[in-house]
């Protein structure tokens, strides 16, 4: 059984009962937070850059589980230089892991690294693939990334400002195509307030894929 948990702004924890997999472990501090770091058990971590509020807990959760860090090659140097396991990638690479694969994509955001990228993660976990899109704004080559895999759960930014606003995240899953979509970094602080019900309406009446909106520490079993 696969399951996605949602641990607060754009923090998620896939797993398949086997392996699992934190995004963006910003726990400590995280005003939403439905977890503390120091409870997380994950086999990998995957930062999709340096912002406080996506990098958080990453070294800690890294090194007290023996976790592999998977980001960017100047993000999991950094990672590697402080003392963790980490795997180096960078935009437009795939790599097959024990558990599936991972490929890295564009993300249209700041790096919060000297001389490095954000990005995005698609992931294939037995099968099943999960798009964490990370801090990006909306741009024309998520319909390559749609065309190139079979997005099952599109896990998007909807909070505006940082990042895509819920009108551009309905433009970003028409291009995508996923089964289903998840909002993400939304209603932290109210700089990044949004209605998650009014987007979930639009996407559903406009392209029909169905939108699920999960409160944190809520968990969904992935079809």
């Amino acid at each position: 059984m696969k399951t996605l948990r949602f641990l607060g702004h754009a923090c998620f924890l896939l797993s398949d009962g086997k392996t699992s997999i934190i995004f963006d472990p910003f726990l400590t501090g995280n005003p939403s937070a439905a977890a503390e770091a120091a409870a997380i058990d994950c086999q990998y971590v995957m930062p999709s850059h340096c912002h406080g509020d996506h990098f958080g807990d990453a070294v800690a959760i890294a090194k007290r589980t023996g976790a592999t860090v998977v980001s960017t090659a100047e993000v999991a140097g950094s990672c590697g230089s402080q003392g963790c396991q980490a795997h180096a990638m960078h935009l437009g690479g795939k790599h097959a892991f024990d558990f599936g694969y991972v490929r890295l994509t564009l993300a249209f955001h700041g790096s919060g690294v000297p001389g490095g990228h954000a990005c995005g993660f698609v992931v294939n976990l037995g099968g099943t693939t999960v798009y964490h899109a990370g801090d990006t704004g909306l741009f024309g080559d998520m319909a390559l990334i749609g065309r190139l895999e079979k997005i099952d759960y599109a896990l998007l930014p909807i909070g505006d400002n940082y990042t895509m606003g819920p009108v551009d995240a309905v433009e970003a899953v028409a291009l995508l195509k996923p089964r289903f979509v998840v909002p993400m970094h939304y209603n932290t602080w109210p700089l990044i307030a949004q209605d998650p019900q009014a987007f979930k309406k639009d996407v559903e009446q406009r392209l029909g894929v169905p939108v699920l909106v999960m409160e944190p520490g809520e968990t969904v079993t992935l079809e």
